[in-house]
């Protein structure tokens, strides 16, 4: 029997006030859509229909690499309308259909599956995921017979007796695929707001004698966002459960509330985070890495005892004892080596490094193929980019590229070579040889007191 999952993102999100749709903002750097995605790939349902309307195009382009499909809800006619988009989606699949909502981006993978285990084991044709609140004001109520669900309750239209019960809808469900199909067939819009509800199938369920469970699992990770403050919210809640993992796993955070990583981070243990780092994207960070305050890392791949200070890296890997900063910029498609040293102001551009380089301050090294050993002194320039194209600096193993020298691409500076300082390297410098491109200095004898005598000084 298959799992497929729907996932309801076809809303406005008019609170947000917003050109972007609602379930496109991001909770700790991913899509609110992608978290929910992604939690259900990781519990198992593989097959994933994404329900869009307003903003579809948007939703579709930041979702489509998920190898999802989609169904469009073109009029805004309720949750049930929306579900009943996706008929061409369910038709002849046979299983189990979770349906749950792309702007709910904290639920668990692990509460996914407790709820599946829950739905197959006890033979439910729907189960609800629900959560026990102490006030209850403004929610859906649960009522129960036994471990059953009798009915789902309105608050507006609960009895005092009903007022009292704390068990409420989340809204999000699992169902027989066959026995959601039918329901959604027979549901009506005779209401106040001419809308087709989910909860209605429930009732249609019940009506027809088919069981009906419901698997209980905390508020906070059934929490809906649908302004910028309850986004807020949510990024507090998963960046505390975040932080609590990798600490969990070995990982040092000097201050956890000042600490950020992203959903995908992957670290290893023995790492030390000081307060105000950002790290984002599919970033892994090897072990024993040292993170001091102040760093933006994004998409990238830090290798082992690599020690990074105030600095940006954009899309890039950094090989293994390497140290980076303070105030360096790697940008994206750099490849660091191993025991390598990127100082203070040095800006690195779709470069390689070799092993053991020095690249110690005030240097800008872009399109470049750097070998190992190399050291750069201080103000060198790769000059890579003639105002039309860009073009490539190689710099052979063991090279000297001496204090405030220009190397102007196309350029080799091959093995073992030295730049004398202050050089505008145009052409290639041949192995072990000295390149010297400079005006030859000229002093002129007693020109400050000749300046002075004439009064121009």
């Amino acid at each position: 029997m298959g799992k497929y999952a729907l996932i309801l993102a076809a809303g406005e999100g008019k609170r947000m006030k917003s050109e972007t749709s609602k379930v496109l903002h991001k909770v700790c750097g991913k899509e609110m859509v992608n978290h929910v995605i992604d939690i259900m790939r990781k519990a198992c349902f593989e097959d994933v229909n994404v329900i869009v309307g307003k903003g579809k195009d948007q939703v579709m382009a930041k979702t489509s690499s998920r190898d999802v499909s989609f169904s469009v809800q073109e009029e805004q006619l309720g949750t049930g309308h929306a579900v009943l988009c996706a008929k061409d989606f369910l038709q002849g699949k046979k299983g189990t259909v979770a349906i749950f909502t792309g702007d709910a981006p904290l639920i668990r993978e692990e509460t996914v599956k407790d709820m599946l285990k829950s739905h197959e084991e006890g033979g439910y044709s729907a189960t609800l995921l629900t959560s026990v609140i102490d006030d209850p004001s403004g929610y859906g109520r649960v009522k129960r017979d036994g471990d059953d669900v009798e009915k789902i309750i309105e608050h507006k239209d609960c009895s005092e007796e009903e007022l009292l019960l704390q068990e409420i809808n989340a809204g999000m469900y699992m169902f027989d695929a066959e026995e959601l199909l039918k329901a959604l067939l027979l549901l009506k819009n005779d209401n106040a707001q001419g809308e087709y509800y989910l909860t209605d199938v429930i009732e249609i369920m019940k009506n027809s004698d088919l069981k009906i469970g419901a698997s209980i699992t905390e508020f906070d990770e059934t929490r809906g966002v649908n302004s910028r403050s309850q986004l807020a919210e949510a990024e507090v809640i998963l960046r505390k459960r975040i932080n609590l993992f990798h600490m969990e796993n070995g990982v040092t955070l000097i201050d956890p509330n000042s600490t950020y990583i992203g959903a995908d981070v992957a670290i290893e243990n023995d790492t030390i985070i000081y307060p105000n780092n950002l790290i984002e994207g599919n970033t892994k960070i090897g072990k024993g890495v040292t993170l001091y305050p102040n760093s933006r890392i994004l998409d990238s791949e830090i290798g082992d005892d690599v020690t990074i200070t105030s600095s940006v890296i954009l899309s890039s890997r950094i090989g293994r004892n390497t140290s980076v900063g303070p105030f360096a910029y790697i940008r994206p498609d750099s490849v660091i080596g191993e025991d390598v040293k990127i100082g203070d102001f040095v800006e690195i551009k779709k470069s390689t490094i070799g092993n053991g380089t020095k690249i110690s301050h005030l240097t800008y090294i872009g399109d470049a193929e750097v070998g190992s050993k190399v050291n750069f002194g201080c103000g060198t320039v790769v000059v890579n980019y003639d105002g039309k194209s860009k073009f490539k600096t190689v710099v052979g193993d063991n090279a000297f590229i001496g204090c405030n020298t220009n190397l102007v691409a196309p350029v080799t500076v091959h093995e073992g070579a030295f730049t004398a300082a202050g050089s505008t390297i145009t052409e290639d410098v041949p192995a072990e040889s000295l390149g010297i491109a400079r005006a030859k200095q000229v002093n002129k004898d007693g020109w400050v007191r000749k300046r002075k005598d004439s009064g121009k000084y």
